[in-house]
């Protein structure tokens, strides 16, 4: 999954977005995950953690910045103990909301060395980004994310090692 962060890290530097929550149905992997894992955060519990950040450091700063206008942080992510547990329908089910007007996918990738496929869908509204979602799949983990609420990409990788969020190492721009 090295690459699928570094490739979302890259999107998500480049692009504006703001608010739009997608919902999805996770109860039937959950029944057959080995592992689960789930981030759920909500503009009230952001601004609460913000406040165990300190001012006085420059990046917890600046991920109370960037933190401050979320509505919301959700992470889904599920381990199973055998390729194949999850299905293309199961995927399909997760693509199917952001299929609908408004929604586009940016980025796809798949290697078939590992299996490993990334996709990242931003919601369009106007000349404004007002949803992001990714997709994240191997043969034997499956991770969603969904961040919702006016946010400047920019500055999105400095949530890594944040509210469960894991760090995505960037290049700086030298």
């Amino acid at each position: 999954m090295k690459a699928a962060a570094c490739l979302i890290a890259c999107v998500l530097l480049a692009l504006p977005a703001s608010a739009q929550e997608v919902k999805w149905n996770f109860d039937k992997l959950a029944a057959k995950a080995s592992d689960t894992v789930d981030v759920s955060l909500s503009g009230g519990l952001l601004r609460l953690a913000t406040k165990f950040l300190s001012d006085d450091d420059k990046d917890e700063a600046q991920v109370k910045k960037l933190v401050g206008g979320l509505k919301g942080i959700y992470v889904k992510s599920f381990e199973f103990k055998n390729p194949g547990e999850y299905t293309a329908a199961d995927l399909e089910s997760f693509r199917a909301p952001l299929h609908s007007p408004g929604w586009e996918r940016i980025v796809g990738t798949h290697s078939t060395t590992d299996g490993e496929t990334v996709e990242v869908y931003v919601k369009n509204e106007g000349k404004n980004i007002t949803g992001l979602a990714i997709i994240a799949s191997e043969p034997k983990e499956l991770t969603l994310v969904n961040i919702v609420g006016p946010i400047d990409l920019d500055s999105l990788s400095q949530l890594g090692g944040h509210f469960g969020i894991p760090e995505v190492e960037t290049e700086k721009k030298k």
